[in-house]
């Protein structure tokens, strides 16, 4: 699910700005941009992230900030260490090194003074406060679109439960829509045979059996009746939205294969699309 969150903190003369965002992603996919000055703080970072999020991929992002005035220029030094040691490699290697203007920006912008950022130790509370504003915005974002996603859900099952109970009403008349085809086809290959005829009742009776689909009927509609509970329970739903959508599929399947009727497998296909539908949209949701 998509989200964003922003929140700022200010540490003495220095303004920090933490920004949580993220895109739809199957699984959780999580990184993070912090000053070198306060990389020991990541594992927080990703526990607290955890505790809101199980899906998308995630970054968060400290960016520190001087207050106008204050020193904030190019550390040359540490610059000149960094071209020195590229180039020694680019000779260890047998590569012509000519820094461009791109390169040099890349470092130059890396090795920029810090401008006095206070000490981990010192702000740890101050920036986890932040991370925490900045998720509950973030959370709050994919609450609301959780929301949306959960009308459309509902909308859907109520086309499934259409097409469903399209198929129920239409599987008794299949057998007799059989009897009816089969002493046709006898008539015009000139076999005078009626429906007392062992054979043609043998051969009814095998169909009707084959062709039953009373049983994933049921099956179907009690899943659905668990997709719809689920749906509408707090906490995580994802991977167990996307367990049941497979076992819907699965009875989709088998009534396609067993009705043997036309009208039953135009509301198969129409079946199959619309549970398509939903699991691209269940993969987002957590």
């Amino acid at each position: 699910m998509t989200g964003y969150g922003r929140a700022t903190v200010t540490l003495g003369e220095l303004s920090v700005v933490v920004q949580v965002s993220s895109v739809n992603r199957k699984g959780l996919d999580l990184t993070m941009k912090l000053p070198s000055d306060w990389e020991t703080l990541e594992p927080a970072v990703a526990e607290a992230v955890r505790k809101v999020a199980t899906r998308g991929k995630i970054h968060v992002e400290l960016e520190a900030a001087a207050p106008a005035g204050a020193e904030d220029g190019w550390d040359e030094a540490a610059i000149n260490a960094s071209l020195d040691r590229l180039a020694a490699l680019a000779r260890q290697k047998g590569i012509a090194f000519a820094p461009s203007p791109e390169l040099l920006w890349q470092i130059a912008s890396s090795r920029r003074k810090a401008g006095g950022l206070p000490a981990m130790e010192t702000v740890r509370g101050e920036l986890l406060g932040a991370l925490e504003a900045g998720l509950q915005e973030f959370a709050a974002m994919r609450t609301k679109e959780g929301g949306a996603l959960l009308t459309d859900f509902l909308t859907r099952l109520a086309l499934l439960r259409s097409l469903i109970q399209t198929v129920a009403t239409r599987a008794p008349q299949v057998a007799p829509a059989y009897r009816e085809s089969l002493l046709k086809r006898l008539r015009e290959a000139g076999l005078e045979l009626d429906l007392s005829d062992e054979r043609v009742l043998k051969e009814i009776a095998l169909f009707a059996d084959r062709s039953d689909i009373t049983e994933e009927l049921t099956r179907f509609r009690s899943h659905l009746d668990q997709l719809d509970t689920l749906l509408k329970s707090d906490g995580e739903i994802g991977r167990k939205a996307e367990f049941i959508l497979q076992e819907l599929g699965r009875e989709v399947h088998t009534i396609g294969s067993k009705a043997n009727d036309l009208e039953i497998a135009w509301s198969v296909i129409e079946l199959k699309n619309e549970l398509e539908r939903i699991k691209e949209q269940i993969a987002n949701v957590e």
